[in-house]
């Protein structure tokens, strides 16, 4: 019979409240709660840190605290991560970020979720599924991705919009339900805000 861990990552319905369960998401917390006490000038104790706490990451990342997530392993961060502050990543299944990812200040990715069975959420039942975010992706503040979403490479997400649906590569996107509002193009490349020209 498979495990609870096994059962959560294979995104079948699983009880969190599993002992061993419990125990790497009280080791990932006991990390979290290190790193967030942490001074900011002292940046390679920080980086050793993630890199206990993480499931891959390179030497080119910075993740501003208060910095949280669920177990850590199941986070696989690209090349020149950046996470500003209060970032909260619920990785009970896999969350893979590409390369130049950028996220502002309280993104949540939620790989997470509960039935909408009161009786079946009651009794303590969980799932968890994957998330993807691709190269050169910019995450909006106060953003939130839910489970199963794929954000495709080179795109931007508004800030404040709630990811319920895959959103493609190369274009902007905004809202709640979050939707792309129209591709990047080659004259977006002339401005950095609105009409105002590098």
């Amino acid at each position: 019979m498979a495990s609870e861990k096994e059962k959560m990552l294979s995104q079948q319905p699983y009880i969190a409240s599993d002992k061993i369960l419990t125990r790497e998401r009280l080791a990932a917390q006991s990390l979290c709660f290190d790193l967030n006490s942490i001074s900011p000038k002292f940046v390679a104790k920080r980086k050793k840190l993630l890199q206990k706490l993480l499931g891959s990451s390179t030497e080119n990342l910075h993740i501003e605290s208060p910095f949280y997530c669920d177990y850590g392993y199941n986070i696989f961060l690209g090349d020149n991560f950046y996470s500003n502050y209060n970032c909260v990543i619920l990785d009970c299944a896999k969350v893979t970020i590409g390369n130049n990812v950028m996220l502002a200040p309280n993104v949540s990715i939620f790989t997470a979720g509960h039935p909408k069975d009161a009786e079946k959420r009651n009794q303590g039942w969980e799932y968890a599924i994957p998330v993807s975010i691709g190269n050169n992706v910019w995450i909006g503040g106060n953003t939130v991705v839910n489970p199963g979403i794929t954000i495709g490479d080179n795109t931007v997400i508004g800030s404040g919009s709630v990811l319920t649906k895959d959103i493609p590569s190369n274009v902007i996107a905004a809202g709640n339900p979050c939707r792309a509002i129209r591709e990047i193009t080659e004259e977006d490349k002339q401005y950095y805000f609105k009409q105002r020209k590098f």
